[in-house]
């Protein structure tokens, strides 16, 4: 790959499934083409990383192990892009965590099993410390196999850094907190209901700060809403289905992603394996699908752009790949550009 290769990328995956642990990845710049740099099983299932600003002695991934004790792992990122274990993983006192964040000296993670959120304070070295709380939500949802109780899907700050938002597929909710960051102590500051049996799952911001899009999961459509940061309130403000009308069969849309210049976002549908594109308009509080195209796989259950927002990467866990897309200026369209086999995967991150 010569002087193109530029960056590094690192894919999370379900090594339950056959998955290779974290796997790093050199990118090149120029064609977006990943390349295997390394690897490490040293964690079971791994299946959503996140990256913090590098510490003394470098850089640190965390990850998430989505098993029925939870657990928080942090890996060091040598020279030559290969995740090493950091110490043992941290248990969340929560089970099967699905998402994390770092925010204010803190991992925070969205345990699905327990429908719980952990806060795990770091050291001056990027180590993990014990959970300093553990927050349990309540309620459940129309979906008796699927809402019977709460299960937090997201968790994420908001642009302005003052509050904490968890999304919660189980209650059809976003729970919005503040943080303090001496005692890693999470406040409820507010909740926001969502249609009944949308089962929200993940949401993103528009570059603005000033809306927000929340993905439904058990039914495919994006909530609009509006976020006024100096409140910490989230309202709701419209829908828009995420696949065309008369789509037939399971559709379980997993992520958004909003470009950064505000005009559209993506969205990743599993089941209709399929990247839908949307216009917003320029106040960014109205959606339209304007198509749908292939993910390049199965069952996508994660959606990324590069750094430079030219490409977005699909994480396609049943059929074993990461496939990239030149995404045309113009209308926003993904184009299929090439793939790398990785089974089981489950989240790429940037560094």
């Amino acid at each position: 790959m010569g002087d193109t290769t530029t960056g590094r990328a690192f894919i999370g995956s379900f090594t339950s499934a056959g998955g290779r642990g974290v796997t790093a990845t050199a990118v090149d710049a120029e064609t977006g083409e990943l390349t295997w740099t390394g690897e490490s099983d040293a964690v079971a299932d791994p299946s959503y990383l996140a990256l913090a600003p590098a510490t003394a002695a470098g850089p640190v991934l965390y990850a998430v192990s989505e098993a029925d004790e939870g657990a928080v792992a942090a890996f060091d990122i040598g020279e030559d892009g290969a995740p090493r274990p950091a110490g043992k993983p941290v248990p969340v006192g929560g089970s099967r965590p699905t998402h994390l964040a770092v925010h204010d000296g803190h991992v925070l993670t969205a345990n699905y099993g327990s429908g719980s959120v952990s806060v795990l304070p770091l050291g001056a070295d990027g180590s993990v410390g014990p959970p300093a709380g553990v927050v349990p939500h309540q309620g459940s949802g129309p979906d008796r196999d699927r809402q019977s109780g709460p299960h937090a899907h997201q968790v994420l700050p908001d642009p302005g850094g003052r509050f904490v938002l968890a999304v919660d597929l189980g209650t059809d909710s976003v729970h919005i907190y503040t943080l303090d960051r001496d005692t890693g102590t999470l406040t409820p500051h507010g909740a926001t209901a969502l249609r009944p049996g949308s089962g929200p799952r993940h949401l993103a911001f528009h570059p603005s700060g000033r809306h927000a899009y929340v993905l439904g999961e058990l039914e495919p459509t994006l909530t609009v809403c509006r976020w006024d940061a100096e409140a910490g309130v989230l309202e709701p403000v419209g829908e828009t289905p995420v696949v065309p009308d008369g789509t037939e069969g399971v559709v379980y849309p997993s992520e958004v992603v909003v470009a950064p210049d505000g005009r559209r976002l993506w969205v990743a549908n599993r089941g209709h394996d399929s990247i839908a594109v949307l216009d917003l308009d320029g106040t960014g509080e109205r959606a339209e699908l304007v198509t749908t195209v292939p993910c390049g796989g199965h069952w996508p259950r994660d959606l990324v752009l590069d750094p430079a927002g030219r490409r977005l990467y699909a994480a396609n866990e049943r059929s074993g790949n990461v496939s990239w897309f030149t995404i045309d200026p113009e209308t926003g369209v993904p184009r299929w550009a090439g793939s790398l086999d990785a089974p089981a995967a489950s989240c790429v991150v940037f560094a």
